[in-house]
């Protein structure tokens, strides 16, 4: 299974070490497409290519080869919210996972969407039975 991980990058890196926990628990279902968004050396600036054209046609090459998307959605990210649009116009299964003690509001844009599963979680390990239980029900 190729999958595809959304994360803020431009927007806020104080989820990285989050990030890089959910990656490695989404490596056990199969290949993770962008694995670098829970890369800790990784800043705000996106550092991740030559240029925003490179990073731009890069992802969405790796969006349209997955074949689903996990996003953690709790830090607001003009880029994750493309990504999740892009992903539901291709028909693609996405799962959006929302921090509920984070301070932060979800997008209705998110909330509202009905051809997305919303996962609310506390913790991580929270997070990991979400994510197991939505990658097991698309196999």
């Amino acid at each position: 299974m190729k999958i595809y991980f959304a994360g803020s990058i431009r927007g806020g890196r104080e989820d990285a070490a989050l990030y890089f926990s959910i990656i490695d628990s989404l490596k056990t279902f199969g290949e993770v497409l962008t694995e670098h968004v829970g890369d800790p050396s990784l800043t705000s600036a996106g550092d991740d290519g030559p240029t925003d054209k490179f990073i731009h046609d890069r992802d969405l090459m790796w969006l349209n080869s997955s074949d689903v998307i996990v996003a953690e959605v709790t830090t607001v990210s003009m880029g994750v919210g493309y990504e999740i649009g892009r992903a539901i116009e291709a028909g693609k299964k996405v799962l959006c996972l929302f921090r509920l003690d984070s301070g932060k509001n979800l997008s209705a844009m998110i909330s509202g969407c009905d051809d997305l599963t919303l996962v609310n979680y506390s913790n991580l390990e929270e997070a990991k039975s979400a994510i197991n239980n939505f990658l097991k029900s698309q196999v």
